[in-house]
């Protein structure tokens, strides 16, 4: 939040617990100032189990422990650069030969090449949790995130920290994007 990565009410986030079932952050609250009455229990499958309505997106966070089940945690901002790279880029962003590629598990050379789907925005939240999930079931690709058009981002980790990392090497890497390409069109 200080960042400035999730202004207003935007975004959200989740941690999977030891049970499987979720905490996430509820629709409409400031993530700047979260208190506890501001996360709700979610089961498996994103439906409230303490009577909180849940954020909109919440299939999103399901859908990604679903296919990651190393996942404990999903964070989802809406930074200024995720949004201007989303409504420039096609159906993806390829990021190469950046040093802090490294900061993705699995990665330890900047001689390499990690490519962030873009989707198509959607406000049929279902819909779009099949689309991402129809990409990821059928690319050989390693995902570490992906792009919302004109929304934001999501990424994950196996931790809170890993999670966190990840939005930060995203951020970093997304302005470097904008800014390389704002040089190469001059």
């Amino acid at each position: 939040h200080s960042m400035g990565l999730v202004p207003a009410t935007s975004g959200n986030f989740s941690a999977r617990l030891l049970d499987n079932n979720m905490l996430i952050t509820v629709s409409g609250r400031n993530k700047g100032r979260l208190e506890r009455g501001d996360l709700m229990l979610a089961d498996s499958m994103g439906s409230s189990l303490d009577g909180k309505m849940p954020s909109a997106e919440t299939l999103l966070h399901v859908q990604i422990y679903n296919r990651f089940r190393d996942a404990r945690c999903v964070l989802h901002p809406h930074s200024v650069n995720a949004t201007l790279l989303s409504l420039m880029a096609g159906d993806n962003i390829v990021l190469q030969d950046y040093e802090i590629l490294k900061a993705f598990p699995g990665i330890d050379t900047h001689e390499c090449t990690v490519t962030v789907p873009v989707f198509a925005n959607d406000q049929d939240i279902g819909r779009l949790s099949a689309a991402v999930e129809t990409r990821m079931q059928n690319s050989e690709e390693v995902f570490h995130g992906y792009l919302i058009r004109g929304h934001g981002f999501y990424t994950w980790g196996n931790s809170v920290d890993d999670a966190l990392r990840h939005v930060e090497a995203f951020e970093f890497l997304f302005d470097c994007e904008l800014r390389r390409r704002e040089v190469t069109h001059q």
